[in-house]
């Protein structure tokens, strides 16, 4: 019997009650959700859990909550309402434990959807762009469901998976989800250049998406021997790859090999890791445990927060008590960084918001969740300069950090803190 069926065919399997998992970010198989969300009707109080996922998620519609509920790892935007409106939780969790809650039977998977390239020669998938978790989910489902997409690169690590493994295989050509490269800011810009001043000939890079990022790589091009070992990347690493900066040759961990365990960009980064061995994908038990992570000397971690007090305790998951994203892998990286034999621990961030409030703040707002603590800050960056936090007292910090915020809230934060310690 063939194990090739349409999407609507294959997620008959789901009943209600059941858990699912759902791969995540730029692999997200949104063909099989949409086939699962269209049975709604059919269906009661099916879990829905999934780090930050791309696309549309018809199951998190509110009207729908008797039968979805989301358990979110990892807060996407195309979710972030259902906590609000109560059809969805989040479950605060490092990103390398993510695995073992499968693995422990902690959380118990009935089904997984994925997305995969297409069988090889031999009989060989492939998870393409991210692996994450979802390699654990599927040694412990009880069903996988694989949508087959032609245009999913092909990827070496953990990523290569036995078709034999998968129970329902079900055929697509569609184009992953993109994300362009935005211009950078001339803020960003000087926050980069803060950044790379931190990077040492010889270091092994974790960093995540967006401006700040791009912006640190691009001063990056007359460095030598850099290494990739992070939780993941996008476009902005290519060129240094193809110039030679980064060739991973002083790694402590897969030495000569990039290492990440999910990708988000443009089809020139999908394009540029299809079938290249240079790309090893793991998943996050591996890419993200601290004691592998330390193994790689100067490893620099490069992390955003959404606030940071003044004392060095960074908040990354939420807005006041209002969940936001989540935990993710920040604390295994800035930990794992600064473990490292001349490692450095970083966190860059615009001095205010968009609206013009300060980001470094005397204390964070109330609900905040703290996910670095001030023991585990080293560095914190933004375009007004660096603030060395390591061996810091607390009044040492407070100065560092109030020299770099903006200059027209340096006054008011002094005053507030210095009126929360009298208090």
């Amino acid at each position: 019997m063939s194990k090739y069926v349409t999407a609507a065919q294959a997620v008959q399997i789901v009943k209600s009650g059941d858990r699912v998992y759902v791969h995540a970010a730029a692999a997200t198989p949104n063909l099989l959700t949409k086939a699962l969300s269209e049975r709604a009707a059919e269906l009661r109080d099916v879990e829905i859990c999934h780090m930050h996922t791309e696309g549309e998620a018809p199951y998190a519609n509110p009207d729908l909550h008797e039968s979805f509920h989301v358990n979110s790892f990892f807060i996407g935007k195309n979710v972030r309402h259902t906590l609000e409106a109560g059809n969805g939780s989040y479950t605060p969790v490092f990103l390398s434990e993510i695995p073992r809650l499968f693995r422990k039977n902690v959380l118990a998977i009935d089904v997984v959807l994925i997305q995969v390239s297409p069988p090889d020669s031999h009989g060989y998938c492939t998870l393409g762009v991210s692996v994450e978790a979802t390699l654990a989910a599927i040694e412990n489902a009880k069903t996988v469901i694989a949508m087959v997409n032609v245009r999913m690169p092909r990827t070496f690590g953990d990523s290569v998976i036995p078709v034999s493994k998968i129970d329902f295989l079900v055929e697509a050509e569609v184009a992953l989800y993109a994300q362009k490269m935005a211009a950078i800011s001339d803020q960003e810009a000087r926050i980069g250049h803060f950044v790379s001043s931190l990077i040492d000939d010889g270091s092994t890079l974790q960093m995540g998406i967006g401006s700040i990022p791009n912006a640190a790589l691009a001063n990056l091009k007359d460095h030598k021997h850099l290494g990739l070992h992070t939780e993941m990347f996008s476009d902005g690493v290519i060129d240094l790859i193809e110039s030679g900066v980064i060739d991973c040759s002083a790694k402590g961990v897969v030495r000569g090999r990039a290492l990440a365990t999910f990708l988000i960009g443009s089809q020139r980064l999908y394009d540029f890791v299809d079938n290249n061995p240079f790309i090893e994908m793991r998943e996050s038990s591996f890419v993200n445990d601290t004691s592998v992570i330390r193994r790689n000397p100067k490893m620099v971690a490069i992390n955003s927060a959404i606030e940071v007090d003044i004392t060095g305790q960074v908040c990354a998951d939420s807005i006041g008590g209002k969940m936001y994203s989540g935990v993710g892998g920040q604390m295994d990286f800035m930990r794992g960084a600064a473990l490292s034999e001349g490692g450095k621990a970083i966190i860059a961030l615009p001095s205010v918001t968009k609206k013009g409030e300060s980001r470094i703040v005397p204390f964070l707002r109330q609900g905040a969740g703290v996910v670095t603590t001030r023991a585990h800050v080293q560095y914190v960056v933004t375009e007004f300069g660096i603030a060395d936090l390591y061996g810091k007292t607390l009044k040492q910090r407070a100065k560092a950090m109030t020299d770099i915020a903006h200059p027209d809230h340096r006054e008011r934060i002094e005053q507030q803190y210095s009126e929360l310690l009298k208090a």
